[in-house]
């Protein structure tokens, strides 16, 4: 007997999402010092200096249970969103928000609608949930629109839409969101996965389409650029009785106290975040002219990574890399088999990386 025939059959056949290589494994592996890792998408500057002290203090209640509300880190969030506290969900990372919306709104029979190259998550959810989903083609790497809108039947609960896109890093103009979201059937819940947004200096913010969209979902995370991916805490923001009925199915106590401390202590940090916009800008710049450098094409970005075309089989060069000490993501299981996904990180970890990309090419 195979313990397959026990579980349900979403899960049975799923295929679980395969994290970025830890520095760890591959010092333990290849035995190789000195490694740089722009497979994650992290902060290269590591947490704000605010966040650590949070954490410092809030170490000396780790025998206490958080506080299971989040009382401080949605107030917080409140007051920075100018939204009310019932419409904000808590998330061990975004990525529990996510689970949290299929497993609320969607089930067997269920279809949920995101684009080829959308992030992984988004269709583990779904079969893990037992609901089909249903892939619209990319359009230049990116989400369509319209194929989605086409794509929607009597059937369709959930729309993902993530802007940012990961892994491409294709962006869609707001009033195109928008437009999108006044054609969308109101009984059809649009998850605008945001977690790369803070990277944006955005003229027109999202939230304030909550007033107007109430099957809108806006998920956000301080993983990225806030700097505390370690920690994973990630929230919504929706209709209040959206909330609620996420927040019926949000495990207990699922932020830490330490997670919910940092995340206040980072959200007031501005010059941290700005800081993080410049070191990104920056380094997007630099990995571009080195792209161009070497002839290689590229999907413009408007996140903290950038995907790249090797012209050949992007594992095989990921594994070269390996052994030059430095980790990035390939990303055939996206559809995309030669290109590279590569997290942007300080001046010198970028030029490394690059030095090694233009050797192993050039060996080709």
């Amino acid at each position: 007997m195979s313990f397959c025939d026990l579980a349900v059959s979403g899960v049975a056949n799923l295929q679980p999402y395969v994290p970025g290589k830890p520095i760890e494994e591959l010092q333990r592996q290849y035995g190789v010092r000195n490694v740089i890792k722009l497979a994650s998408n992290e902060n290269p500057l590591g947490p704000p200096k605010a966040a650590v002290a949070a954490v410092a203090m809030a170490a000396k209640e780790m025998a206490r249970y958080p506080d299971g509300n989040g009382y401080a880190l949605k107030l917080a969030l409140a007051e920075k969103h100018q939204v009310a506290p019932e419409q904000i969900t808590l998330g061990n990372g975004s990525n529990d928000v996510l689970e949290m919306v299929a497993r609320a709104f969607a089930g067997a029979g269920d279809e949920i609608i995101f684009s080829e190259h959308a992030f992984a998550v988004y269709g583990i959810v779904t079969q893990a949930i037992g609901a089909s989903p249903v892939v619209t083609q990319a359009k230049d790497y990116g989400y369509d629109l319209d194929a989605i809108h086409k794509a929607i039947s009597s059937r369709t609960k959930i729309i993902f839409i993530a802007n940012p896109n990961n892994p491409t890093g294709t962006w869609l103009e707001p009033e195109k969101i928008k437009l999108f979201l006044e054609k969308v059937p109101e009984k059809v819940l649009v998850v605008l996965d945001e977690a790369y947004v803070e990277y944006l200096n955005m003229e027109e913010n999202s939230v304030p389409w909550l007033q107007d969209f109430h099957n809108l979902i806006i998920t956000r995370t301080f993983s990225k650029a806030y700097g505390l991916a370690g920690l994973r805490v990630g929230y919504s923001l929706s209709h209040p009785e959206v909330a609620d009925l996420m927040n019926r199915v949000r495990q207990p106590f699922n932020v830490s106290n330490l997670a919910q401390s940092a995340a206040v202590a980072a959200l007031g940090d501005e010059a941290y975040l700005q800081q993080t916009r410049d070191v990104n800008q920056a380094g997007m710049k630099q990995l571009v002219a080195g792209f161009e450098k070497m002839g290689l094409q590229y999907i413009p970005s408007r996140a903290n990574f950038i995907t790249v075309n090797v012209h050949t089989n992007a594992f095989e060069v990921y594994d070269e890399l390996l052994y030059e000490g430095v980790i990035v993501r390939p990303v055939a299981n996206y559809g995309l088999p030669q290109h590279l996904r590569v997290s942007i990180g300080l001046a010198e970890e970028n030029q490394r990386f690059l030095d090694a990309l233009s050797g192993i090419l050039g060996r080709g």
